[in-house]
Order: C-alpha cells, then sequence, then structure tokens
C-alpha cells in the first residue's frame, strides 16, 4: 500500500510570520483643507466663485485679444453678448454713501451702458458722469463678479447758505454751489450775501476762525464790492471791515478784544465801521456818532 506524498511549504529560515494589516489612518487634513473649511461658504460655493472668475478673466483677455488685433466692433460685441450670456452680466446695483442725493439718478448714471456685460462696463465712465452732480465729492465704482456693480458716493457738505440775486444756494466749505433752498426750509447755517460770495466762502471761514468768541454770534457776511466784508451779528449791529485779508484779521482781533473788555454788543449801536485801519467809528440811533482811535497793530 503506497503512501501519499505530503505536500510541505517551504518556508525560509528565520523569517517571521505575516502581520494582518489593520485600519488605515485617517488622512491629516492639510492646511488648503483647513483654510477651505474656516470659508463662510460652501465648497459648492467656492466653486461657482472660481468658475464665474475664470469665465470673466477668460472674456476679458477675449475682447482685450479681439481689440488689439483690430477685431471689429461688431465681433468684440458678440465676445461680451457670450460673456454675458454666461451670466456675467449686471442684475445688481449697490449704492452706499447717499444721504441728500437721488438714488434714481446714481441708478441712471450707472445703466446708461451699450451693453450690461460686466467686461464691458466702463467704470471709469460711470465714475466721471457722478462726479458731475454737485453734491457728488467723489465716487468709486467697481465690479463683484458675477453681477453685481458697486458704487460708493462721498457727499459734500453743506456749509453755509448764499444768497445772490434774490436766491438762495447751499454751498460746501469751498464755496461750491450744492442746490437751492427755500426760505421756510433754510437750515441753521451762516448766511453768505453778495456775488460771488461763495467763492470767499474759505476766506470767511479763516477770518472768523480767528475769532472764536465771536464766531457764534455772527449770523450774516456780506461781500461788499469784491473787496471786502461787513459781518452782522444776532444781536442786529453790522461791522464793517477793512479791504485785505491780513487787515480785515487784525481788525476782527481788536474788536474781538474791545467787546470782551468793553462790551460793544447789545449797546444800543447799530454800525462799528473799521475800514480805516486805527480807527472804530460807532453809529447810534438819531444820527448820534462815536469815534474811537483803536490800535489795530501786532
Amino acid at each position: 500500500m503506497s503512501r501519499k506524498p505530503v505536500q510541505r511549504t517551504a518556508t525560509r529560515r528565520g523569517a517571521a510570520p505575516r502581520k494582518k494589516a489593520g485600519p488605515r489612518r485617517p488622512k491629516r487634513p492639510t492646511l488648503l483643507d483647513q483654510a477651505v473649511a474656516a470659508l463662510p461658504f460652501s465648497q459648492a460655493t467656492l466653486t461657482r466663485i472660481a468658475t464665474w472668475s475664470i469665465v470673466g478673466t477668460v472674456g476679458a483677455v477675449a475682447l482685450a485679444v479681439a481689440t488689439w488685433f483690430g477685431v471689429p466692433a461688431m465681433a468684440g460685441g458678440a465676445i461680451a453678448g457670450v460673456v454675458g450670456d454666461a451670466g456675467l452680466k449686471v442684475d445688481e446695483i449697490q449704492i452706499d454713501g447717499i444721504k441728500r442725493m437721488d438714488k434714481m439718478t446714481v441708478l441712471t448714471q450707472a445703466l446708461d451702458q451699450d451693453s450690461r456685460a460686466m467686461p464691458l462696463v466702463d467704470l471709469a465712465l460711470v465714475r466721471e458722469r457722478l462726479l458731475k452732480y454737485p453734491w457728488v465729492k467723489d465716487a468709486r465704482v467697481s465690479r463683484r463678479l458675477p453681477n453685481t456693480l458697486r458704487i460708493y458716493i462721498i457727499e459734500r457738505e453743506p456749509a453755509a447758505i448764499w444768497q445772490s440775486h434774490g436766491q438762495l444756494m447751499l454751498v460746501d466749505p469751498t464755496g461750491v454751489p450744492l442746490e437751492p433752498v427755500s426760505t421756510d426750509a433754510m437750515p441753521d447755517l451762516p448766511l453768505l450775501i453778495g456775488e460771488g460770495a461763495n467763492a470767499q466762502e474759505p476766506v470767511r471761514r479763516k477770518l472768523l476762525d480767528e475769532a472764536p468768541a465771536l464766531k457764534p454770534l455772527v449770523k450774516a457776511a456780506t461781500w461788499i464790492g469784491n473787496r471786502r466784508w461787513d459781518l452782522t451779528f444776532t444781536s442786529g449791529e453790522k461791522l464793517q471791515l477793512p479791504e485785505g485779508e491780513e487787515e480785515a484779521v487784525k481788525s476782527l482781533r481788536k474788536f474781538a478784544e474791545l467787546d470782551a473788555a468793553q462790551g460793544l454788543l447789545r449797546k444800543g449801536t447799530i454800525r462799528f465801521d473799521m475800514r480805516v485801519p486805527g480807527n472804530l467809528v460807532m453809529q447810534r440811533p438819531l444820527g448820534q456818532t462815536a469815534t474811537t482811535s483803536v490800535e489795530t497793530g501786532e
């Protein structure tokens, strides 16, 4: 009776038995993964933003190349139309900073474009148009892909009311006329009177800054003959100042000193005349006139 041969598996002497593969360790998140997770929007939103950015860049480059090689405007418009159809067109306009301007005025200037495709919106032209409005001191225009045009307006601040030829007009600190104002809606602002007085608003402000005690007491400043100022106080008196900015400053300082020491205002005087440097002439009711010599030098 024959025996069946026994099959033996040859093993290398000293070889260690194989270990069973354990569970894989989880992959540690990279810095990029952590940054994406920290964003305030989802991965899908991030992908969509990246897609619009690529489309916008490609469209802008295509338009630039077409212009460089002299491709007709019709072809350039067609490229812009394709970009617009892809979703890069102005569907929303965000306006910030306006308090006194009409919002529809800003919208009209922003939408007055040959194309609504984002790459063709002329940001510089929109800004240039807005700067033509008196209330607009500065304007910033930018795109927010895929479909938003952002406009930030810096408005001028009214500083005085200018009265000339029977019309009242708000002006800013530099004298730029802003808009008419009615007598029954006048804000509590200084009054400028006379032709060209608005252009002298910076000078008037500088002049009254030299006499801070008198500044809140002056309700109107009249520009006379395009050469000098008459100041009208809230108590009704008028102060006539000499020509020349330096002489006017010296006289106003001296008047402030005399008023602080002697109380010139609210004593029944109608007019104080300091047009002649070194002299103060006070006109009282019923033609009474008193002349006082004053030193206006430094």
